[in-house]
């Protein structure tokens, strides 16, 4: 395996057995001995370090940090990489604050991550959104086309960049390609918040890297397709476009001014990995899907989102890693469905809707994996009546802004009942997840069409997040 730089010098750093007066308080893990119930391991203890001399700083890297985060800038064809120990929501709001200014416009999706809404409001930013394409069959958004996006930079001309998420939850890929064209014949910065996208270089099988399409800026999850910890993710640049030292600056200012060396050890341990063996094992793990695909197709009633959509609904292609299945046809809804599979036969998945289950799969699945999984299936089949199951469709509509959400954020604001609040400004978000698209964000407008949809999700159980009142029956207003 190549090396793996942090993680190297660490361990040889703990061997040294230094006295420590420093931070963090555990000091290499002794706080624990003694406690015979705690299960922290000594040694990743002993890893758990802070800036101290041979350990490189973050936020000034000049050492093996510098070091990992150009091996890793290597392997994902970037000319920069940043490691993010805050997540991909910090890179999302640092990239959006490093390429516009208080008051100037972005493009947004309106299926977009919410930390890209965060960014807007502490960036002062205003979003201009745009609705990706929804397939009425599958209850899901789908693609951005890159027509959408070009009459958006033409109606708002000022706008500063375009953010775009690719893939979405369901692994469905918009024409990155051909949107970053027409981004870059406006002058345009192109940010790609490709949180489920971090292995897609590692197969011609996949769809195409952010990166390697023509993205300026692309954010990566790295914990969640690739095998670093939780939390752990990269940002990558390849442009001329961007000011990487105002980027540098908005990475200091929002991520933690004590990153975890654990994080960090982890991101370059998982680009060590990949490098070596990710090709090998990510064709392993394509054989596995395929061969999951091809059983599954045999039982009737079992839908499976695949790669027949591409071409419609602005979608170019489809990643294979997301196994995306529907059986309502059984009546059992996809809420259902999670549940059943995590109580009575130990598998969770990533996330339901009404419609679907969504597995993500990664090259730390195995075949015995995905034979669980289709034994589990064919066994709640058999126990289940075949009857149709209701489906809401998506609320299209886009409700009007009538204050920048960074306004939104700081203005006053009251509680009233929700059925009532027709007509008034919302000061809370309304997003059933999943899938996590927002029907109303702060600042923006709330309709009867929105109470009436609103209370049908409620009717079916849908979980509905974003506001204090867990089960929405008041709703905080803007004075």
């Amino acid at each position: 395996m190549k090396s793996s730089i942090i993680l190297k010098r660490l361990t040889a750093l703990a061997k040294e057995n230094i006295v420590s007066f420093h931070v963090p308080g555990h000091k290499n893990g002794k706080a624990y001995r003694g406690y015979k119930d705690h299960i922290f391991n000594n040694a990743l203890l002993a890893l758990d370090v802070t800036e101290i001399p041979g350990t490189d700083n973050l936020h000034a890297p000049e050492d093996m940090i510098k070091k990992a985060q150009e091996r890793a800038a290597k392997f994902f064809k970037a000319d920069h990489t940043f490691f993010l120990i805050n997540g991909t929501s910090t890179g999302n709001i640092s990239a959006l604050m490093a390429v516009a200014n208080p008051n100037e416009k972005v493009i947004v999706p309106r299926d977009c991550h919410k930390s890209v809404m965060n960014g807007c409001i502490l960036g002062g930013l205003i979003p201009v959104y745009i609705n990706p394409k929804v397939s009425k069959e599958h209850n899901i958004s789908m693609g951005i086309e890159a027509e959408t996006v070009e009459k958006a930079i033409l109606e708002n001309k000022e706008v500063r960049a375009v953010v775009l998420t690719y893939p979405n939850y369901y692994g469905i890929c918009s024409d990155i390609e051909a949107i970053a064209k027409v981004v870059h014949k406006y002058n345009k910065i192109l940010i790609v918040d490709e949180a489920h996208g971090a292995h897609f270089n590692l197969s011609k099988e996949l769809p195409i890297p952010a990166i390697e399409a023509g993205a300026d800026i692309v954010i990566q999850s790295t914990h969640k397709t690739l095998p670093s910890f939780t939390q752990a993710s990269m940002l990558h640049v390849k442009s001329e476009r961007v000011n990487i030292d105002r980027l540098r600056f908005m990475l200091r200012m929002n991520q933690s001014s004590s990153p975890s060396y654990l994080l960090m050890s982890s991101l370059d341990e998982a680009r060590a990995i990949v490098e070596s063996e990710g090709r090998v094992l990510m064709n392993e793990l394509l054989e596995n899907i395929n061969k999951f695909h091809e059983k599954i197709s045999n039982i009737k009633g079992i839908k499976v989102l695949d790669k027949s959509l591409i071409g419609r609904y602005g979608i170019k292609d489809i990643d294979r890693t997301r196994i995306v299945l529907d059986m309502t046809d059984f009546g059992i809804s996809g809420t259902s469905l999670e549940k059943l599979l995590r109580d009575e036969y130990g598998i969770q998945m990533e996330m339901s809707d009404i419609k679907h289950i969504v597995a993500v799969c990664t090259i730390g699945n195995d075949a015995k994996d995905f034979e669980k999984l289709l034994k589990a299936l064919i066994s709640i089949k058999k126990k289940r009546e075949v009857r149709k199951i209701e489906t809401i469709p998506l609320l299209a509509s886009i409700p009007k802004m009538c204050i920048p959400p960074r306004e939104a954020a700081f203005c006053n604001k009251r509680s009233i009942p929700f059925k009532q609040s027709s007509g008034k400004i919302s000061g809370e978000y309304i997003i059933p997840y999943p899938p996590g698209i927002p029907i109303i964000c702060p600042g923006e407008e709330i309709t009867q069409e929105i109470i009436d949809y609103v209370e049908l999700l409620k009717e079916k159980k849908i979980n509905i997040i974003g506001m204090d009142d867990d089960h929405l029956e008041n709703i905080k207003v803007i004075e």
